[in-house]
């Protein structure tokens, strides 16, 4: 009995020990082992310094901590969206500026490096953004960002420059600014009414300009027009005076040709188109009955 208790006593440390280490070889290899997520970068640091980056999915081994430790950095793009800023343009306007940037990390270990995490990013980001758009925005006049004329607004062109200058600014700390879009351009609240008003009094006065400009033009047209109008009617009465002498001196030859070929035909025409013209049923004519004019009526009036 006593060499059978021995024996189990001796197998139960055995199992003992091998728990023992193998849940030291499974801790050493947690210690050892990590896992790198499509969606981040995994920088592998000993004794705080950078030594790798893994961006690949998959498992990956390592030493155990605290002689090498994992940071996990966040690959995908970010939106960093902020209160809006107060800028001057070129003819010295104040606009405020509600806008949001998106970015990622370039370079990780950079990223490490000069900003550490995500709030030390946004910080840099903050006057990376502000910056560029200060500088940008300096460069041109308010009209030019604000305009219903397509071809006057370069608003499109002023956010170009300013991501390109945020893009080489946000470099320095491992950063690539993918985009920068303006939601609200508009005047602080303070400046809001007198920039209203000088506005609406830079278009009256445009109003008036342009008012004063069409009567000009109204009238240089009227009085152009009233100038070929009496150069159409000039020309028209000395075309209808040729036309009429041009018509009784036909008259003329004709009754002359009449009168040639039968006197008294002619005679007796011309005698009935002066009754015609002088006698109508209210005229009364008093004539001596051998009056030449009554020739060819007495045959009516002896009647």
């Amino acid at each position: 009995m006593a060499h059978g208790g021995k024996m189990m006593h001796k197998k139960f440390s055995v199992l003992v020990i091998f728990a023992i280490l193998l849940m030291v070889v499974s801790l050493v290899v947690a210690l050892m082992m990590y896992k790198v997520d499509v969606t981040e970068y995994v920088v592998v640091t000993q004794f705080g310094n950078p030594i790798a980056v893994n961006d690949s999915p998959g498992l990956r081994i390592k030493l155990p901590d605290p002689i090498q430790s994992v940071q996990r950095l966040d690959r995908r793009i970010q939106l960093y969206q902020t209160s809006p800023i107060e800028l001057l343009t070129l003819d010295k306007k104040s606009v405020s500026l509600d806008y949001f940037g998106t970015w990622k990390i370039l370079d990780p270990v950079l990223y490490l490096k000069t900003v550490k995490d995500r709030v030390g990013a946004e910080s840099r980001l903050m006057d990376v953004f502000s910056s560029a758009l200060g500088v940008q925005l300096g460069k041109y006049d308010f009209e030019r960002l604000v305009n219903v004329d397509s071809e006057k607004l370069l608003l499109d062109g002023m956010v170009a420059d300013a991501v390109e200058f945020a893009r080489s600014r946000a470099a320095d700390y491992g950063i690539e600014v993918v985009d920068v879009q303006i939601r609200l351009l508009n005047f602080p609240e303070a400046n809001k009414q007198s920039v209203y008003d000088r506005m609406s009094a830079e278009r009256e006065q445009m109003a008036q300009k342009y008012r004063a400009e069409g009567s000009e033009e109204a009238a240089r047209i009227r009085a152009d027009a009233e100038k070929q109008q009496s150069l159409i009617m000039a020309d028209a009465y000395k075309q209808s005076q040729q036309i009429k002498g041009e018509g009784d001196a036909q008259a003329i030859r004709i009754y002359g040709e009449a009168f040639q070929k039968d006197t008294q035909f002619y005679e007796f025409i011309r005698t009935l188109e002066t009754y015609e013209k002088t006698i109508d049923g209210n005229t009364m004519l008093v004539l001596p009955s051998t009056a030449e004019i009554l020739k060819y009526l007495s045959g009516s009036i002896a009647q």
